[in-house]
């Protein structure tokens, strides 16, 4: 395994361009020099320095720095496709968040990669029974970034969470593939039913800030949810929903609204969301 990950990180271009864009950081700002080698440049692959840094960050008194880097490497180690997994969202952060110039902002700076990254080798743990460090990962990620995703939570690649303040994502909640969402964003339950109670969030779907999506319900595929909608019933595929509760108010716009990320409604969608203006 270990010479597969050295042949990886050697024709791997996200983790190459990583260490080119981290080498020139050092030179235009030398006092980060100790941070950005100590992430970056003493590493070998991206699985690598993602490790060491979900254990800096999620290290506390309770559960050091070491063990949590033994747990995230043996992760990234026994499942490759986590790693295909981090390049694809790092990838998709860059492509959509204009405040995105390198990849390496991301891996340094942005706590909603930083958290969903984390949040995956939680998942990870929880499929393997080992679940009392699962709940322990989902609770420093929240206390550390303001994220809570239960670690049973089913979430896909291409994510990108903006900002991701007060991100709540729930235990039967199911995400697809490059779907976006922005801060104050709730995948939740409307009770206490224990079997499915979460949504299930199609691929390619725009979620605005402050949304809220209720209960045991699906968000069809490339489909947008207007900032600060209640959503309570099913969105069919390519609708834009907006109000509260959330309603249909047209189409989504465009094939991909979550990587488009026009979070403006037309005039006459704005017109059936609030009426009476």
């Amino acid at each position: 395994m270990a010479e597969y990950r050295t042949q990886i990180a050697q024709v791997d271009p996200v983790w190459s361009r990583i260490t080119s864009e981290a080498t020139e950081a050092v030179k235009a700002e030398p006092l980060l020099g100790g941070m950005v080698h100590g992430s970056i440049l003493h590493h070998g692959s991206l699985e690598d320095a993602l490790a060491y840094r979900i254990a800096q960050k999620l290290a506390s008194r309770e559960m050091s720095e070491q063990i949590l880097r033994e747990i995230a490497d043996e992760a990234f180690a026994a499942t490759p496709a986590l790693g295909v997994a981090v390049r694809t969202d790092i990838m998709a952060v860059h492509e959509r968040d204009p405040a995105c110039h390198r990849l390496l902002q991301p891996l340094l700076y942005f706590k909603g990669f930083q958290a969903i990254q984390a949040y995956r080798v939680g998942h990870w743990l929880w499929g393997k029974g080992r679940r009392d460090v699962a709940y322990f990962i989902q609770m420093r990620v929240s206390e550390m970034f303001g994220v809570d995703i239960h670690p049973a939570a089913r979430i896909g690649q291409g994510i990108m969470i903006d900002h991701a303040h007060s991100i709540v994502i729930g235990e039967t909640a199911v995400v697809g593939d490059n779907v976006s969402m922005l801060h104050s964003v709730t995948l939740g339950g409307t009770g206490k039913e224990e079997e499915d109670r979460h949504p299930r969030i199609g691929d390619g779907v725009l979620i605005g800030a402050g949304a809220k999506v209720l209960g045991n319900i699906h968000v069809g595929n490339c489909s947008r949810v207007a900032a600060g909608s209640v959503v309570l019933d099913n969105v069919p595929p390519c609708k834009t929903v907006a109000g509260v509760p959330a309603k249909i108010v047209g189409e989504a716009g465009c094939a991909q609204p979550s990587m488009r990320m026009d979070h403006l409604l037309a005039a006459d969608q704005a017109a059936a969301s609030f009426p009476g203006g």
